[in-house]
């Protein structure tokens, strides 16, 4: 499958097999770009399951997670 990572937002976390979870702004096979939450490997030239989110879906989680506590 083809895609272009337009941003890297940021790393969420590293596997103990060196891969990390990252948040990223990708166009998957030349859709819209959409954020997007899955591990990656060191290169980006293999990656595992993630999630995608539209803008309007990161708008409504980012005030949804503005309104609980992080326990």
């Amino acid at each position: 499958m083809e895609y272009v990572i337009y941003r890297h937002i940021g790393e969420l976390s590293e596997l103990n097999n060196g891969w990390v979870k990252e948040l990223n702004l990708i166009s998957w096979s030349d859709r819209e770009p959409v954020y997007d939450i899955r591990t990656w490997n060191e290169d980006h030239t293999k990656y595992g399951k993630g999630i995608t989110i539209t803008s309007k879906q990161m708008t409504v989680l980012k005030e949804l997670l503005s309104e609980i506590t992080v326990f």
